[in-house]
């Protein structure tokens, strides 16, 4: 198969995202953001992936769009995670910049299709 750099970074921060969970539920006795984050989190990955199965470029258009919608939304949960004090400024520093090279690269391959280059 060959290397998908989006399907690998969206799975590692999948997988980030499932140990934070963790985390803040056996550490921080968290349990309602830490779920929106887990929720959030897992899907970028897993619409990433129904992305690249996709059956059209309209399907494959869509599920790219909603992996950045679950990735903003991953962005805001990992910020207010922070600011009410369940995860430390250097865990939030360090999922935020994975999350936002996601972003970036999800953005990337937004505009090119929408610009119609290969």
């Amino acid at each position: 198969m060959k290397r998908n750099v989006l399907r690998d970074k969206s799975y590692a921060f999948a997988l980030r995202t499932v140990k934070t969970n963790q985390y803040l539920c056996d550490d921080k006795k968290e349990y309602v953001l830490s779920k929106q984050l887990l929720r959030s989190g897992t899907s970028i990955g897993a619409n990433v992936e129904e992305a690249i199965g996709g059956q059209s470029v309209k399907d494959f258009f869509a599920k790219i769009s909603i992996s950045y919608k679950e990735a903003r939304e991953t962005h805001y949960w990992i910020r207010l995670l922070t600011d009410s004090g369940y995860i430390s400024e250097t865990q939030s520093v360090s999922l935020l910049s994975d999350c936002e090279e996601l972003l970036k690269i999800i953005t990337a391959i937004q505009r090119t299709m929408k610009s119609g280059d290969p």
